[in-house]
């Protein structure tokens, strides 16, 4: 049974384009599993393309560490180690605490009220069970506050890594009560940075990281344990 859709042609975007984002939303949700092997022929009959860009997506999410390649065994879905996950979160809690600090110090009055009209936003989608539409406020909500570090080079820094937070974050975000701890978290943090408080603010955001990283570790535990 085919677990991947036809992919539909977008005239913005090249072919590989597209196929590079539908490989690699499949395996952030899961329906490419850590550890499964992939077969080009396979896939490209299943999304309705020739081989040629779907070889060129999965060499991009070599590089993304999304897949590795094993010489004269093939090619298979990244494994999650503990290791992955304590380097992964270490550095993003490290990055958003310093972004935290840094806007509790600059961030603008146009900017805290955007950061809370999009907390009202994501508990709307929360009620309506709405994920796609949590992660694409839970983005922008992200990115506001990057942005008001006033900090270039963190931004890019940051931009550059989203992808292995992302596939972290899609693992988790059903876990029982995570998203209304994380509507909660995200307000504490707003609150300390409406104060100007840098020091609550860093506090803040680390503890949702690592909030984030033990729910993400429960997830992995139970699906280890339903196998």
């Amino acid at each position: 049974m085919s677990r991947l859709l036809p992919v539909k042609l977008d005239s913005y975007k090249p072919l590989r384009e597209v196929v590079y984002e539908t490989l690699r939303e499949a395996i952030r949700n899961g329906a490419l599993a850590p550890g499964e092997r992939l077969m080009e022929i396979q896939l490209a009959e299943e999304l309705g393309v020739s081989r040629t860009p779907v070889r060129e997506a999965i060499r991009k999410l070599e590089l993304e560490r999304f897949v590795v390649m094993l010489p004269r065994r093939g090619t298979y879905v990244a494994n999650l180690s503990l290791k992955d996950i304590n380097e992964v979160f270490e550095i993003r809690a490290a990055l958003d605490g310093l972004a935290a600090g840094l806007a509790a110090e600059r961030i603008t009055e146009e900017e805290l009220e955007q950061m809370e009209r999009l907390l009202v936003e994501i508990a709307d989608h929360i009620e309506r069970h709405d994920n796609q539409k949590i992660v694409e406020v839970d983005e922008a909500f992200h990115d506001i506050l990057y942005r008001a570090s006033r900090n270039e080079r963190l931004v890019g820094i940051i931009c550059n890594l989203r992808e292995q937070f992302t596939r972290f974050r899609s693992m988790s975000i059903n876990y029982p009560g995570r998203l209304t701890n994380t509507l909660e978290e995200h307000k504490q943090l707003v609150e300390a940075i409406a104060q100007r408080n840098a020091e609550l603010a860093q506090q803040r955001a680390r503890e949702h990281i690592e909030n984030a990283e033990q729910t993400l570790l429960l997830e992995m535990e139970q699906l280890q344990h339903s196998r």
